[in-house]
């Protein structure tokens, strides 16, 4: 290799890294899925690069490669340095590819974002895959959950934020029964009381008829916070396919006739699997002037 193509790559390799970098962070305007484990984030990540690509290509068709695998054997220096710079150039728009992965900023957490896909609509479609054919498809993986929308994990900017976001669901004339999970990650920008409530104010004053369900609610306001970004989505079957988790919703029902209810005290028996970390999931639901509290161990 000449030097001139040394000294090229150097110069716009490592001004690659440091632009890649910072956009490998999870930050505000983000969509993606948010997947959780127990120890072992690189195959969590390996094995969602592979459940997502899998039902992705189903649901939208193959994803076109943006490179094309070109002989380099008979390219002189000059060519060489022109794919060098073409490919450093190709590889800085990571947010064109389907999935990359970021840093959530939170242990035993992976984010991946997506790209021309609808993070709720794929990851429905995979748990409604696994709930009916009881396949496992992944060993660490622990929970996915789709993020439709980020913003600044600061209470100003949150109900900013949801006021718009929460529309496309509860807004007059759509009327739904639902509950709030929130939980917060190395966070201490927003109370959890404090978020609940203002989000349950939101949602009634969309519409007064929207109806906090504990048991089996039709929706399910998902807070995830991270450092200083909020993740939000809004789930259906949150209850039937066991929090999102991967490995209880690939489980053998005790019967055969499990619907909502058996899923809901079967989701309060096995929790959310993150106990081996020391983490438990928090499901907090206020709505009018009273507030509910259901913590699940």
């Amino acid at each position: 290799m000449s030097e001139t193509l040394k000294r090229s790559r150097k110069r716009f390799g490592g001004h690659a890294h440091k632009k890649q970098r910072g956009a490998r962070e999870l930050q505000v305007g983000a969509q993606g899925v948010l997947v959780t484990c127990n120890m072992n984030e690189r195959k969590c990540t390996s094995e969602a690069f592979s459940l997502l690509s899998e039902y992705a290509d189903a649901l939208y068709g193959p994803e076109q490669d943006s490179l094309s695998e070109d002989e380099e054997d008979d390219e002189d220096a000059e060519a060489a340095l022109k794919k060098e710079v073409s490919q450093i150039q190709s590889s800085m728009k990571t947010h064109q590819q389907r999935f990359s992965a970021v840093d959530s900023g939170a242990h035993n957490v992976v984010f991946i974002r997506t790209h021309g896909v609808d993070p709720e609509q794929l990851v429905h479609h995979i748990l409604s895959d696994l709930y009916q054919t009881k396949k496992r498809k992944s060993r660490v993986i622990l929970r996915m959950l789709p993020v439709s929308g980020t913003c600044k994990a600061f209470p100003e900017d949150m109900e900013k934020f949801l006021s718009v976001f929460l529309e496309r669901w509860f807004r007059a004339p759509l009327r739904a029964t639902y509950q709030i999970c929130f939980k917060a990650r190395n966070s201490s920008h927003s109370k959890r009381e404090e978020v609940i409530k203002a989000v349950a104010g939101l949602v009634g004053k969309l519409n007064p008829l929207n109806k906090v369900d504990l048991t089996n609610p039709e929706l399910s306001i998902i807070i995830e916070i991270i450092k200083t970004v909020c993740c939000v989505s809004v789930l259906k079957d949150y209850t039937l396919y066991r929090k999102y988790n991967l490995q209880e919703v690939a489980k053998e029902p005790a019967n055969q006739s499990t619907g909502p209810q058996e899923a809901a005290n079967q989701t309060q028996e096995h929790g959310d699997g993150e106990k081996a970390d020391g983490s438990a999931e928090s499901h907090d639901t206020s709505a009018g002037n009273g507030t509910k509290e259901a913590e699940l161990e």
